[in-house]
């Protein structure tokens, strides 16, 4: 990714695109990352899934993830090839056998998730009862604890998990409990209560564990009113110290969302205004789904050639996608300039998390370009102007 411009202005003027555009902030990437690593104490596990494009990656390093959350072979694969040296953890609690051969025989990976005793046998058969595993058994967590809730499909009860430990301690080298307490967790308290269940599972298996991973779920700041990175990092703390957790028990989390959330936005054109309703050469199946799961909680500003000015006054509309499929559509009300007109460019911001991760080629539309934005006039901070406020995201 060459292509380096000081604004999204600039992006349109200089490229007149036609399709939609990924602007990349490698500047504020690096600046989270950092911030994460020295607040959380323990392992920083990036989750891939949220966003792998070789740019976030590369930009996530530079600020000091060393650890990578990988749900999938390919994921493994990824990551090894652009950085060798990186830790790779294979988080997803069902593989397919020859997905756990290549992880632990090519790319070297030890650490394995499981929740069901099926599992743990089919990673002891593929490795051949290898001694140098790191087993973690998923707790199950209670319902509705984050926007996004992830309850349901994996993920032991407290009792199966602690017999489940029980038999990861007889084959492995090191054992863990992990647990996920749902997407854009907007409650601290969700990961006391996380705890409050590993202290029981620890309880009633009688093992000492090696390792805690308290999963992720950290929130984007989409409205300024989520809890900060460093906020969790307290309760996960005070969660330590109440149930006796030894110092030699290593720690990770597997930030995804919160890492990435303000560090790309996504330029597309209006392709035609009727009435409040706009329609985009982007949606749902492209990288906008995330205006349609949240809602409208993203920064959108109109962007004309040449400094053309916008009007002041702002109104609300809904959005919907170029694609033949009436489900392509984002519910608002999206606050946008009122006087936006067909041909008009927008930015949206905060794109960062499941935004080019999820887009597809449904209908033939796939955007698929990315330029890099740097504001080296304000030290590697984002002013995001939306109709309520000018903020400024770290």
């Amino acid at each position: 990714m060459s292509q380096l411009y000081s604004c999204t202005a600039e992006v349109v003027d200089v490229l007149q695109p036609v399709d939609p555009i990924h602007c990349v902030r490698s500047d504020v990437l690096r600046a989270t990352a950092l911030r994460f690593v020295q607040a959380f104490p323990g392992d920083v596990l990036y989750a891939v899934k949220c966003n792998d494009h070789p740019a976030v990656l590369q930009a996530l390093h530079e600020g000091g993830i060393r650890h990578f959350d990988t749900a999938s072979i390919v994921e493994i694969r990824n990551v090894r090839s652009q950085l060798p040296a990186a830790e790779c953890h294979f988080m997803h609690p069902i593989k397919a056998p020859d997905a756990i051969a290549e992880a632990y025989y090519k790319h070297g990976v030890r650490s394995f998730v499981l929740d069901h005793e099926d599992e743990l046998a089919k990673i002891v058969e593929v490795t051949r009862g290898a001694r140098d595993l790191t087993l973690a058994v998923r707790l199950e967590m209670p319902r509705g604890q984050a926007l996004m809730d992830l309850s349901g499909k994996f993920g032991a009860p407290v009792h199966e998990a602690a017999r489940l430990l029980r038999q990861c301690k007889a084959v492995a080298a090191k054992v863990g409990l992990t647990f996920h307490v749902g997407s854009q967790c907007v409650d601290v308290r969700a990961f006391g209560v996380a705890m409050d269940l590993v202290g029981e599972t620890l309880k009633q298996s009688g093992v000492d564990i090696d390792l805690l991973d308290v999963g992720g779920g950290f929130p984007g700041q989409y409205t300024g009113s989520e809890p900060a990175f460093e906020d969790f990092c307290d309760e996960i703390r005070a969660g330590i110290a109440r149930i006796g957790l030894p110092g030699t028990c290593r720690l990770q989390c597997e930030p995804g969302r919160a890492l990435v959330w303000d560090g790309l936005s996504v330029i597309c054109r209006v392709d035609l205004r009727r009435g409040s309703s706009v329609y985009l050469n982007d949606g749902t199946y492209g990288s906008l789904s995330e205006l349609k799961y949240l809602g409208p909680c993203f920064p959108i500003s109109v962007i004309r050639r040449h400094g053309e000015p916008v009007g002041q006054e702002w109104d609300d509309f809904q959005l919907f996608g170029p694609t033949c499929d009436s489900v392509d559509s984002m519910p608002g009300p999206h606050r946008m300039p009122a006087d936006i007109r067909t041909g008009d460019w927008i930015e949206i911001g905060l794109m960062g998390a499941y935004s080019n991760a999820l887009r597809t080629r449904f209908n033939g539309f796939h955007a698929d370009r990315f330029v890099e934005i740097r504001h080296e006039d304000d030290g590697g901070k984002v002013t995001w102007l939306d109709s309520y406020k000018v903020r400024k995201v770290a």
